[in-house]
């Protein structure tokens, strides 16, 4: 151990980039206790230094000792820049070796607020300031508004009272095509059972502070205090569309990795991986959607329909189970007795959660509606583009009031989950999937273009891309028309992501339908702008709002 390190100033320590010049090297260095996490603490250098891209805060790496916040110390130790994941960005952090704590209260740290003037859109101007003050103390004053719902981990984002945005209907923030990725200040309460649970457009009452940490490829608040709040109360919406005569209702819905089963902890990938979704209310719930929210629908288009073991890792793809268990809520809640279709992925080859053999299906109503015999089919199996990604499934289905057919088809398209973080030393932003979506939407694009008669079609599903994406433009095509350009800007969002409601699911339909005024379009909200009790098993029903349509197929 050197104890005879010179003493440092603490803002020398984080550079102007991400990185550390003092990565490795063994400092002794001053300063204010701010805050505590799980595996360590913050100090901060009572004195700002002039340069606004270096921090003059440092996260202390020190599970099992952590000192007192307000104490002032002189901790000796090496820097670090941990990366938790390969081309990740890294944090500082020092490796303490001795801490000896010269006052009990030292000297008072102001936090730096973060508002409008200090939260550029632009995404390199952003990834400069905030990293200019990684490990300081910094707080959201009160009359910010909370834009994401609470989640199972105690996380939370608002957004300052002066900050510029496109609002959505409830007050929450809509995604900005131009900076799609922007970022908005939340915080972590470490302490997950003084976590309350709260919706979208909840107020803060009292300012939150705390350091600011680096985690999950984004910058988050270390809660120093309880939170103080006015919830917001959700309504949860219900179809409005007027009666048309042989008119066709399709409803699209997530199941978010939906099983009836309760998983054997030897038999998964991951303890995170065992749930009970029975138990938990999840099919009641998605029941109470398909038959309060939306009314009985002709069609469900559904998608993350898992098989009858869940996330246990055997042969089993047969999904009957699934659909029966959610098929016998429908009916207890006074819906109809829906029969369900579907083709089910070779084991492990269309991704999602490892065992758990997601797919795409269809619940229908056989008294409204009927698949036409051997028109059941799965795009894309032989394709790149759909190598280990869910696989659409098309269907005719004949309308029984009219005779007339609608072509029907359930997406969910390659995820984002592999996107770079806008804080990533390398490649900020990029999304390698956004190439494969595309490709993906093509292929669906050609399968329609080379049907050989003029039967209205629906496509629908989880398309893990924008309205405005090129993603959109490629299936939409020359004749197509999303109809969620239909709806009124402020209602266009079913998912909520870190705090920006946007829109990832999606109708489109021929342009001449749209035009013809034969085709009505609604999302469903309620379910996206809800939260859960942090630390909880959650009950959720889906991740995402619903959406629902109504066309009057042409005869």
């Amino acid at each position: 151990m050197d104890h005879d390190a010179p003493l440092t100033p603490i803002h020398v320590i984080q550079g102007e980039s991400a990185f550390s010049p003092f990565a490795g090297k063994t400092v002794k260095v001053r300063g204010v206790v701010t805050g505590r996490g799980r595996k360590g603490y913050f100090v901060q250098s009572e004195e700002r230094n002039t340069n606004p891209r270096c921090s003059d805060a440092i996260f202390v790496f020190s599970p099992r000792r952590k000192a007192k916040v307000g104490s002032f110390v002189e901790l000796t130790g090496r820097v670090l820049d941990y990366v938790r994941d390969e081309g990740g960005r890294p944090t500082t952090q020092l490796k303490l070796f001795e801490a000896i704590i010269l006052e009990e209260t030292g000297p008072e740290v102001s936090p730096i607020w973060l508002n409008n003037a200090l939260l550029p859109s632009d995404a390199t101007k952003l990834a400069q300031t905030l990293n200019g003050l990684e490990g300081m103390l910094v707080g959201i004053e009160a009359g910010a508004v909370f834009t994401a719902p609470s989640n199972p981990y105690g996380d939370y984002v608002c957004v300052p009272k002066d900050v510029v945005a496109a609002r959505a209907s409830n007050g929450g923030i809509l995604v900005d095509p131009e900076h799609p990725s922007r970022w908005f200040p939340g915080f972590r309460i470490v302490n997950r059972s003084a976590a309350p649970k709260l919706n979208v457009g909840a107020t803060l009452l009292q300012p939150v502070t705390g350091p600011l940490n680096y985690r999950a490829d984004a910058f988050q608040i270390v809660a120093r205090s309880a939170v103080k709040f006015e919830n917001a109360q959700v309504p949860y919406s219900q179809v409005s569309f007027e009666a048309r005569e042989h008119a066709t209702t399709i409803l699209t819905l997530n199941g978010f990795n939906l099983d009836a089963h309760l998983e054997d902890l030897s038999l998964v990938e991951s303890r995170r991986d065992v749930d009970d979704d029975v138990r938990y209310g999840r099919f009641e719930l998605l029941a109470k959607a398909i038959v309060e929210q939306a009314d009985s629908p002709d069609i469900i288009a559904l998608q993350e329909i898992q098989d009858n073991d869940g996330a246990e890792i055997t042969d089993v793809v047969d999904a009957t189970d699934t659909y029966k268990q959610l098929a016998k809520d429908i009916l207890f809640l006074g819906g109809p007795e829906y029969a369900w279709a579907d083709i089910p992925p070779a084991r492990g080859a269309d991704g999602g959660q490892p065992g758990g053999n997601i797919r795409n299906g269809f619940l229908y109503n056989p008294t409204r509606v009927a698949i036409e015999a051997g028109s059941l089919r799965r795009l894309g199996d032989n394709s790149e583009a759909f190598d280990g990604s869910r696989k659409p499934l098309m269907a005719r289905f004949k309308v029984l009031s009219s005779g007339a057919f609608l072509d029907l088809v359930n997406v969910h398209l390659a995820s984002k989950r592999h996107q770079k973080s806008i804080f990533s030393p390398e490649q900020p932003g990029f999304d390698p999937r956004e190439p494969v979506r595309i490709a993906q939407a093509q292929l669906i694009r050609r399968a329609l273009e080379d049907r050989q008669d003029s039967v209205d079609y629906y496509v629908t599903g989880d398309f893990n891309d924008f309205e405005f994406s090129p993603t959109l433009r490629a299936l939409c095509g020359e004749d197509g028309f999303n109809m969620v350009e239909a709806l009124e800007p402020n209602e266009r969002f079913d998912y909520n992501h870190r705090g920006q409601l946007q829109v990832l699911m999606h109708g489109v339909v021929q342009r001449s339908a749209h035009e013809e005024g034969r085709v009505s379009y609604q999302i469903l909200h309620g379910n996206e702008l809800t939260g859960v009790k942090p630390g909880a098993d959650t009950c959720k029903a889906s991740d995402h709002a619903y959406v629902i349509a109504q066309i009057k197929v042409s005869a």
